[in-house]
């Protein structure tokens, strides 16, 4: 592997990162909505689908880290294919 690629693997490590620090960001501006409209009485429906959007935000930088260990298995050249996939499968298992 040369400099060059070395470089923007670790550019694409830390936009990757970014990404996730977003999405999480975001999630915690909605749970404490969550938190505020509980405080405030508001209606149960209106505080589900926040919840669900919740979730579906916290679902994609989950997604997003994934990727991430995915890519990491892939770019170990020290592993085979056979060695590669073995851990791609483990990391499915594990964390999904």
């Amino acid at each position: 592997m040369n400099d060059q690629t070395t470089l923007s693997e670790s550019a694409d490590l830390q936009d990757q990162q970014q990404a996730m620090l977003k999405r999480l960001a975001r999630v915690e501006g909605q749970v404490r909505g969550i938190q505020a409209m509980i405080k405030r009485g508001e209606d149960c429906e209106a505080i589900a689908q926040q919840f669900s959007a919740a979730r579906s935000a916290l679902d994609k930088a989950y997604r997003l880290m994934l990727t991430c260990l995915i890519e990491e298995a892939l770019h170990d050249q020290a592993q085979d294919t056979g060695e590669t996939l073995a851990r791609v499968r483990g990391i499915f298992t594990k964390y999904t």
